[in-house]
């Protein structure tokens, strides 16, 4: 039981230091340091958690972690045990820790009137300390099925789908067409967000457990060593499509075909390319640039973050949507997780942030030659009615010899290995799938962004553990791994 009387004791909320910003924005170390003098503070954060008869916070988590139960062992300081209890919802809590936006803490029941629980540092801390104290082991199946299964994609979804089967017995095989396993994991996301290390050492506790990766595969592709949809169906009994959403969404504005307007997602796996000490030909850099990035989100953050560390000039980061109140607004009541004003760490460090602003036209005055960007005429929106409208008298004109595009995206490619399966998609671009993760082809399971639409890490675990459940029942007639996601979670209809 927790200690009823720890959130009177301990009503202050208390988050790891960060380092200092003349200091990180030199390198692309993690922005969060570890400290010994820290243990106290996550201690205290857990003592916090009121161990609630109705805990909100699963409420707020799909993978259904089960907070209150290691937050008490956080308490106590019992790490295996702590951990033990984390690794029964979640695969990879040291990439959650560090990468999700924590729904799970705005539905905390402390959070009504006080801050709330610490609990996606407290998630990370545990995973960390598990990892440093040796707590960590590959989980190899005792018998093996006699089935196989290939699993497209290695971002969490289908890092995750992968781990569950290998553990129930399959022989699994996971394909990635980039050089390096783990999907946007790898090249998407900054280090100063997450570490590679963290996720070499589950790929590498992966291997040990059984699963077998196949990197630089092009599935579905034409190139030399690319696999079809036939080869896959012939050679595996079961696959999972965990693809990702990768269909940038674009913006046609005129203009758009100047040079310098590039995809965010393109800018970021270079520049961690070249962080991996990898040699990348024709870079996009902001070095001494005029930056504008178009899109409120993370990954427009990731890319602010980026283009600080590369030495830009300037950088701007534009939402079309007004900016939200920094307190929950009243339509988004608690335990809903709320759109409210939030600072990012590249936020922390640089740049300027411009609400209910939308783009016109992309500009040049041919200095650069070639036909390169360097102008945006940008005008404010009014979007009470819920559609964008310009407000007329506010056109304005701005610096940009970069400008990088971070809209989101809109499904998955129609071309290539879902037109060789045959699988069906739906009116977003997504694969179409039942309530058991199966699509419109017998065999074939969707699960993460492909099937979902972008969304959060946490999700695309939640997905790939429910996916590989099906996948298990399907080959077995039974399954006995857990599924956090009920049916009524998962996208169904056209």
């Amino acid at each position: 039981m927790a200690d009823p009387q720890g959130f009177l004791q301990y009503r202050e909320r208390e988050l790891p230091r960060r380092r200092p910003v003349p200091v990180r924005i030199l390198d692309s170390r993690e922005v969060y340091e570890r400290r010994a003098e820290d243990a106290p503070a996550l201690v205290r954060q857990a003592t916090r958690c009121m161990d609630c008869g109705v805990p909100f916070c699963h409420n707020g988590c799909p993978l259904g972690n089960l907070i209150p139960e290691w937050n008490e062992l956080t308490r106590k300081e019992d790490w295996a045990g702590a951990i033990e209890r984390l690794h029964a919802t979640n695969n990879f809590p040291e990439w959650t820790g560090r990468l999700c936006p924590a729904p799970c803490e705005t539905a905390c029941v402390l959070g009504i009137n006080q801050p709330p629980v610490t609990i996606k540092n407290i998630e990370q801390s545990i995973a960390d300390n598990a990892w440093d104290l040796g707590l960590v082991h590959p989980q190899v199946p005792e018998r093996l099925t006699g089935s196989t299964v290939a699993v497209v994609g290695s971002g969490p979804a289908g890092l995750a789908a992968a781990q569950q089967l290998t553990r129930a017995g399959h022989t699994v095989a996971v394909y990635e067409r980039d050089d390096r396993i783990g999907g946007l994991l790898t090249y998407g996301i900054p280090d100063f967000k997450m570490d590679r290390a963290q996720v070499d050492r589950r790929i590498a506790q992966m291997e040990a457990e059984g699963t077998r990766f196949r990197a630089s595969v092009d599935v579905g592709g034409t190139g030399a060593g690319a696999l079809s949809g036939a080869d896959l169906r012939e050679r595996y009994d079961a696959v999972v499509l965990a693809v990702g959403s990768t269909v940038p969404r674009e913006l046609e504005a005129p203009g758009r075909d100047l040079g310098g307007i590039r995809y965010a997602m393109d800018y970021l796996v270079q520049a961690n390319r070249v962080v991996m000490g990898q040699d990348v030909p024709g870079q996009i850099l902001a070095t001494g640039k005029d930056v504008v990035i178009i899109g409120g989100g993370d990954t427009g953050s990731d890319c602010l973050g980026t283009a600080t560390r590369q030495g830009a000039r300037s950088v701007t980061q534009i939402d079309i949507n007004p900016m939200p109140s920094p307190e929950r607004p009243a339509d988004q009541p608690w335990p809903t997780y709320p759109k409210v004003y939030r600072v990012s760490t590249s936020h922390e460090e640089n740049g300027e942030r411009v609400y209910a602003t939308s783009t016109v036209e992309f500009l040049s005055d041919g200095s650069a030659g070639g036909g390169q960007v360097t102008h945006l005429r940008l005008v404010d929106v009014d979007r009470t009615s819920g559609v964008a409208v310009p407000i007329e008298g506010t056109e304005r004109v701005v610096p940009a010899q970069l400008v990088l595009l971070a809209l989101g995206f809109t499904g998955v490619p129609a071309a290539g290995l879902v037109e060789q399966l045959g699988v069906a998609l739906d009116a977003r671009g997504r694969v179409l799938r039942d309530e058991s993760f199966a699509t419109s082809v017998p065999g074939v399971f969707a699960a993460g962004d492909a099937a979902r639409g972008q969304s959060l890490i946490v999700w695309a675990i939640a997905e790939g553990r429910s996916a590989a459940s099906a996948v298990d029942a399907f080959l077995r007639g039974e399954t006995e791994l857990p599924a956090p996601l009920l049916p009524s979670t998962v996208s169904v209809s056209v």
